[in-house]
């Protein structure tokens, strides 16, 4: 069965990738995928760093950075991954391109309104495990899928230094998984499973900034409490002629299962950082997620289970000149960072960690206010000990920020 591929020594597999499946890693068969959203261009191009409000740019972390937006913008992000995924035994590469993030969000006085869509989590594998016992059959693991997510969020300035913001969203998606099996006879068997989801979850955030002598200082809280998420189960096994690529059914029987409730984790992030605004800005966040109460989609799922997730962020930016008008290069805001996370996945008794580093560049669009934004990204997760797979990734992230002045009265027709 595939709860034992990641676990199970001598492994072969190969992994295929299609534009816009979210994920490349065997480890998104667990639960309900990767997380999939990890911020926006800018704030993944400083580690993660989500405690920074700005007047130009979205944070769709923290709600209640929409109360700092001065223009309405709209921001749009995509990304490209290339993955070197290493067993003890056997290597293979993998790449996608997804579509990360579409938000829209709009300043009316001290309160600021944003909503988008975006892919919360995402499953994408392919393993072939081939095996050259005579007798012994040869078995093929694949998974798509994931769960996106529509927002609502507003952020309120109850005071100059002080804002509090919320946001609402509706979870939604559809995970399927297949198994094969097959020896040197006629027939082989499949396995497919498909878990429909839905639900609804909720956030909240806090920003205080204020003046240190002539530093300004920042400091960010985020909370997101345990939600519950449906998953409709189903599960058919095929009698079939073919392989992987060439499937013929010959007889199909579905086999009852029972649909369960899983539990979004809770969610505490917080950060303080200090800098000069428009200059340069330095900081430091934490995360925890109450991960230990998360189960699987299905019950016969043994060698998996979940401890307490911690992500650590550390990074900032630098602008040599923001109002240069010599030197374009001046006007580019510089960014770096770096992160360390475990993720709360156990695999056997094996805990899974990710880190990496980042950097990143914002360029301004001609004489406008307007911004693409490049981020790059490379970093590990988990490890060849036990059979297990050490994946190496290199990410590219590309976003455009469009801003500008709606809703204003005309004083002349």
């Amino acid at each position: 069965m595939i709860k034992k591929i990641i676990v199970s020594l001598g492994l072969l597999f190969s992994l295929a990738s299609v534009a816009q499946e979210g994920s490349a890693s065997p480890y998104s068969f667990y639960g309900i995928g990767d997380a999939r959203f990890k911020g926006t261009t800018e704030n993944r191009s400083m580690g993660g760093l989500t405690i920074l409000p700005d007047s130009i740019h979205m944070n769709l972390q923290n709600p209640a950075t929409f109360a700092s937006l001065k223009l309405t913008s709209f921001t749009a992000g995509g990304s490209f991954s290339v993955s070197n995924l290493k067993t003890s035994e056997a290597t293979a590469k993998a790449q996608r391109s997804t579509i990360d993030y579409l938000a829209v969000a709009f300043p009316a006085g001290k309160l600021g309104v944003g909503f988008g869509l975006m892919p919360y989590t995402s499953v994408g594998y392919k393993i072939n495990s081939i095996s050259d016992v005579e007798g012994q059959p040869s078995r093929s693991y694949s998974g798509k899928g994931g769960m996106n997510k529509v927002f609502f969020g507003a952020g309120y300035q109850i005071t100059s230094k002080l804002s509090l913001g919320a946001d609402f969203s509706y979870n939604f998606g559809s995970i399927e998984t297949k198994s094969l099996l097959s020896q040197d006879v006629q027939y082989g068997t499949r396995e497919l499973n498909v878990s429909d989801l839905s639900g609804v979850s909720f956030n909240t955030g806090l920003v205080f900034a204020t003046k240190i002598k002539k530093y300004d200082f920042v400091t960010s809280v985020t909370y997101s409490p345990q939600a519950n998420l449906k998953s409709e189960n189903e599960r058919k096994i095929a009698t079939l002629i073919g392989s992987s690529q060439s499937e013929i059914v010959v007889e199909e029987k579905e086999i009852d299962v029972a649909d369960s409730n899983l539990k979004l984790p809770s969610k505490l992030a917080f950060g303080a950082g200090f800098g000069k605004k428009t200059q340069w800005f330095v900081g430091a966040e934490v995360t925890f997620q109450e991960s230990s109460k998360f189960g699987s989609r299905y019950d016969d799922i043994t060698n998996v289970s979940y401890e307490n997730a911690t992500r650590y962020s550390v990074g900032g930016y630098f602008v040599p000149n923001f109002d240069s008008f010599t030197s374009y290069w001046k006007r580019v805001t510089y960014r770096a960072g770096l992160k360390y996370e475990n993720t709360g996945l156990v695999v056997g008794d094996t805990s899974i960690k990710d880190y990496g580093m980042t950097l990143g560049l914002g360029l301004p669009v001609g004489g406008t206010i307007s911004n693409l934004n490049i981020g790059f990204e490379y970093g590990r997760k988990g490890t060849t000990h036990l059979g297990l797979v050490k994946e190496t990734y290199a990410n590219i992230f590309l976003s455009l920020s469009l801003n500008d002045r709606w809703f204003v009265k005309r004083k002349y027709e």
